[in-house]
Order: C-alpha cells, then sequence, then structure tokens
C-alpha cells in the first residue's frame, strides 16, 4: 500500500492564517484612511519618549526651590529638608519644622528651655 499518497497529505494552515489576519487588517486600515493612524502613533511615541524628560527636569526646578539645608536650632546636626515640612533632628531628636528656608522647633507655647548645670554635692559644715 502506497502510504505517501494523496491521501497521507496534511497541509497546516496555521501560519498562513495569521498572515491573512495581518493582511485584510492592513487592507482595512488603508481603505479607510492609514494617515491618521500613523500620526497619532507618532505623537505617542514622542510623548513617551519626551514625558520622563520633561518630568525629570520639572522635578528639580521643585526640589531647587523647595529643598532646605541647615543646621538643627538645638545640637548643630546637618539636616536638609522641604519646606513646610515637619522632621526630627536624627542627631537629638527634637521634632523641627522647615518654615522660610530654616529649621525652627516645634514648641508648644508658653514652654521655656531650660539648660540644666550638674552640681556637685557636698556638705556644708557648720
Amino acid at each position: 500500500m502506497n502510504q505517501n499518497g494523496f491521501n497521507g497529505v496534511q497541509v497546516n494552515l496555521s501560519g498562513f492564517r495569521f498572515w491573512l489576519t495581518i493582511l485584510a487588517g492592513i487592507w482595512l486600515l488603508s481603505a479607510i484612511g492609514l494617515g491618521w493612524l500613523v500620526k497619532s502613533l507618532f505623537i505617542l511615541v514622542a510623548f513617551l519618549l519626551f514625558l520622563p524628560i520633561v518630568g525629570f527636569l520639572g522635578l528639580r526646578w521643585w526640589l531647587k526651590r523647595n529643598l532646605v539645608d541647615g543646621q538643627c536650632p538645638v545640637c548643630g546636626q546637618g539636616l536638609a529638608g522641604v519646606n513646610r515640612m515637619q522632621l526630627t533632628c536624627p542627631s537629638c531628636g527634637e521634632p523641627l519644622l522647615v518654615e522660610n528656608g530654616s529649621f525652627q522647633r516645634i514648641t508648644p507655647p508658653g514652654v521655656v528651655d531650660v539648660s540644666a548645670v550638674e552640681v556637685s554635692a557636698r556638705q556644708l559644715e557648720d
């Protein structure tokens, strides 16, 4: 019996179906008009390329205006903070507020700062 005859031939059309779908899509787009699609794809690609650049430059501009470098008013530790932000000094733990380009202590009204001095105890003899 001849196994290589006409009945044994199989045709694989799965790859052909893919290309036929692509060609039908291109034909449909060309029938509608392809110019608007190409222009919108170029605009989308340009937007995706320039958005990170504009975002980076905008962030640098914002940081240049709002980033404050200074020292803690309590311990003198160098700090960096953003305007109108509350933070804690990493050295002394004092809560601070960044206002008008400087660091200020956050203290409730009526609090008086006192520096304690250690005095050695000795007996007074009468």
